[in-house]
């Protein structure tokens, strides 16, 4: 049975990345993430099928004993914009640092262990078509962005079993995640959701020989592409207005990015991981959000200000 490892595993996809994996029914998995109350109530249910170990990839002695009894690695752990932005050395810290403790462990303990890497396309410049083969202008890039560029590095340097998954925005459920709204509302862009994102990782598994040493763009393709004013409207109209979102549209830097991937099909074609839609994702928001009538009736008039 192969073993599996989850740094982050309570995040937006890594909670998602637990439940296929455990659907799957031939992994042995453990859940790395910080102990605190909100990661202990999301990884308490699956306290009884898988490993939960709280501690962070910082901690030496802790990801050599974790990565000497694993095959896989799914690299989750980070931290997010807006905070990723504002705190380049937190990011550096948990990114570059967290990363370079494990490739340490791996190169040392275990070379067989297959790292699959999260990183983000938020370092591209061309947002209207941007590619893998893209090159990357470091220093035009955010503190997000740029730990992650260089984290892919190291990674690209040091590891001889290794793949990378670019992630866009990844659509979740706004009330128990953060949402990323620091994006201009002019850009097109492209998304997936945390469903499609989360599967991609677990699909990988299998997949390790032909994803070895490349780099991918996840993203949900023609059916995934739309001005970012448009999705806001979506969210805004099924939904209503949130504080999140109120206090994120006037106060954050609009400095992510989530362009249009020109290659974002190659992985699907290698690996299948697309099931989801836009569609299924704004019926889920709506959901979410049937008891927000005020919330919904405050949000009209800016709903319809971006249709006009």
């Amino acid at each position: 049975m192969k073993k599996i490892l989850v740094t982050g595993a309570a995040g937006t996809v890594g909670i998602n990345v637990l439940k296929f994996l455990l659907s799957e029914g031939k992994y042995e998995i453990t859940a790395l993430d910080l102990k605190n109350k909100k990661t202990e109530k999301k990884l308490k249910k699956y306290r009884n099928r898988l490993n939960i170990i709280y501690g962070d990839v910082n901690d030496d002695i802790l990801i050599d004993a974790l990565v000497k009894s694993h095959d896989y690695i799914i690299h989750l752990a980070s931290v997010m914009p807006p905070l990723g932005e504002f705190s380049r050395n937190l990011g550096e810290i948990v990114e570059y640092n967290g990363t370079s403790n494990i490739i340490k462990a791996i190169n040392k303990y275990n070379e067989k262990c297959f790292l699959i890497y999260a990183s983000t396309t938020s370092m591209y410049d061309n947002t209207l078509s941007a590619s893998v083969k893209e090159k990357i202008k470091e220093s035009e890039l955010t503190n997000y962005a740029s730990n992650k560029y260089q984290t892919e590095n190291l990674i690209k340097k040091k590891l001889k079993n290794y793949t990378i998954f670019r992630l866009p925005i990844v659509l979740n459920g706004i009330k128990n995640e953060p949402f990323i709204y620091n994006v201009k509302k002019n850009l097109a862009v492209e998304v997936t959701t945390n469903y499609d994102a989360a599967y991609a990782f677990v699909k990988a598994i299998d997949y390790a020989k032909e994803l070895n040493k490349k780099t991918f763009n996840i993203g949900m393709g023609s059916e995934g592409r739309l001005l970012y004013n448009e999705l806001l409207k979506n969210i805004l109209d099924k939904y209503g207005i949130s504080m999140r979102y109120i206090l994120s549209r006037l106060f954050l830097a609009k400095s992510y990015k989530s362009p249009i991937l020109t290659d974002s099909d190659e992985l699907d074609n290698i690996i299948h991981y697309r099931y989801d839609s836009l569609y299924n994702y704004y019926r889920r928001l709506q959901n979410s959000g049937k008891k927000r009538i005020f919330q919904k009736i405050i949000a009209k008039p800016l709903v319809f200000l971006k249709r006009k």
